[in-house]
Order: structure tokens, then C-alpha cells, then sequence
């Protein structure tokens, strides 16, 4: 049995804490901060952290956090029960998985599409022109099983080129680092992705990518603990200020 001194004692000691404990995050200054969980496809890294400051603007005390990645990943880790609220891929097959894990509400909505491109250094010292001159050069693409891979498989597959990538990349923004990194000598990588590098790449449209683009879907997920606000962020994304946003950004219409 507590004697009374350390009753007091213990009493006291839970007085300064409760008080802590129940304050939660307030990166406002005011109440609690809601945080919203979006897992999208690293294509997509620059033009969501603008939707992401802008619905941090247009709702007080909620946070948006990414997690960017490979679609396939995404959406694994989504039907595995990972914490997230929207889901946004680059293919409709990730998505597809994600509904058939039965971790997506409603129906997923295409909201965009995007084409293969060739990028390389400005300077290009390996002369490249057009797909016919991977041979022999230092190039890299996508794995197989992520959406940037598999668009382009078909590319090459469409052209005929046999030559081979002297690595294969987890998603389209780390293939594009291995050109602005100089680790390589060109990379098919996304128009957008190309267009998000700016003056750091060189880039050369591939003739006939428009019969393999890619396209788009987000959804918000079952396990959201906010779904009218993981929602809001779809309608953000799907409305006409995404739409535009992402048509500036180099994507193409759903």
C-alpha cells in the first residue's frame, strides 16, 4: 500500500502530465493538427506538394504528408493496411489491385495521363537523337513491374530496340536522377518529369509514345481516419484548379 507521501507524490506527478498528453500536435498555434496521408506516384512529387500547400491553405489545422514511390509499392502497401488516406497511381493496374484488396472507397477517378520522353545532359556528349542510339550508350529506365517500366517495354518493344539499360530504376524520379546525378547518359523517363527538370536535362520526344501513355487514378482509402477530408483532396485533384495545375506541369488530359 502507497503511503500518503507517495500517493501525493504520484497524484502530483499525473496533475503535470495529463494536461501534455491531451494538447496533441499544434503546429498552429491553436488546436490539434490533422494529418492527411496521401501515397502517390513520384511523378507526381512537384505538383502534389502544390496541392499540398494549397489544401493546407484552404483548411486550418490540417497537414498534408506525402509518401512518394513506385505505383506497384503504393498500392501494395495500401492493401496491406499501411496508414494513408488518398491513393494517386500512375497506372490503372496499381489501382486495380488496391480495389481488389478492398482498401479503396468508390470509384477511382482518372484524372491524368503522361507520355515517355528521352532526356539527357545538356550537353547530350553521347550524341543521342532518338531511341536507334541507345546502342552503346550509358542508359538507364524504369524496373519491369513500375508503370514508368512497363510504358516503357512497349516503347522499346513498338521500336524494336534490343539494346539494354545498364540499370533498371525503382520509379520514374530516381531513373531521372541518374541523368541529372551524370550517372548515365540518357533515361526514359515521363514528359513531366522531363518538363519538372527544367534546364538540367536536354529532352527528345520518342515518335509514337502517345500509343503507349500512361494514365492516372486516385482514390481516397478505406483506412482514412478523415474520409470527407481525404475526399476533398480528391475533388481537389480531379477539379479544374488541379486540372489546370497539372496540364502546367506537363501532364496530359484524363
Amino acid at each position: 500500500m502507497l503511503s500518503r507521501t507517495r500517493l501525493a507524490a504520484v497524484v502530483g506527478a499525473l496533475a503535470l502530465t495529463l494536461p501534455l498528453a491531451a494538447c496533441g500536435d499544434d503546429d498552429n498555434g491553436g488546436g490539434d493538427t490533422t494529418t492527411l496521408q496521401v501515397l502517390a506516384a513520384s511523378s507526381l512529387t512537384d505538383v502534389f506538394g502544390d496541392f499540398g500547400k494549397q489544401f493546407e491553405a484552404d483548411h486550418d489545422g490540417v497537414k498534408v504528408e506525402f509518401s512518394f514511390g513506385s505505383s506497384t509499392d503504393l498500392a501494395a502497401q495500401a492493401a496491406d493496411g499501411a496508414p494513408g488516406d488518398v491513393l494517386a497511381t500512375a497506372d490503372q493496374d496499381s489501382m486495380t489491385s488496391a480495389q481488389d484488396a478492398g482498401v479503396v472507397t468508390g470509384d477511382p477517378a482518372n484524372f491524368a495521363t503522361n507520355v515517355l520522353v528521352l532526356v539527357t545532359p545538356p550537353d547530350n556528349p553521347a550524341g543521342i537523337t532518338s531511341l536507334a542510339d541507345l546502342d552503346g550508350a550509358t542508359w538507364v529506365r524504369c524496373a519491369d513491374e513500375a508503370p514508368c517500366g512497363k510504358v516503357a517495354l512497349a516503347v522499346l518493344d513498338a521500336q524494336h530496340v534490343t539494346a539494354q539499360p545498364a540499370s533498371l530504376e525503382d520509379d520514374a524520379r530516381s531513373t531521372l536522377d541518374k541523368v541529372t546525378s551524370g550517372e548515365a547518359d540518357a533515361a526514359l523517363v515521363y514528359a513531366s518529369d522531363a518538363q519538372s527538370a527544367g534546364d538540367s536535362v536536354k529532352t527528345i520526344p520518342i515518335a509514337g509514345a502517345e500509343g503507349q501513355q500512361t494514365s492516372y487514378y486516385i482514390a481516397p482509402l478505406d483506412q482514412s481516419g478523415d474520409a470527407d477530408l481525404a475526399q476533398q483532396f480528391t475533388d481537389l485533384v480531379t477539379g479544374p484548379d488541379g486540372q489546370q495545375a497539372l496540364a502546367g506541369a506537363g501532364f496530359g488530359k484524363p
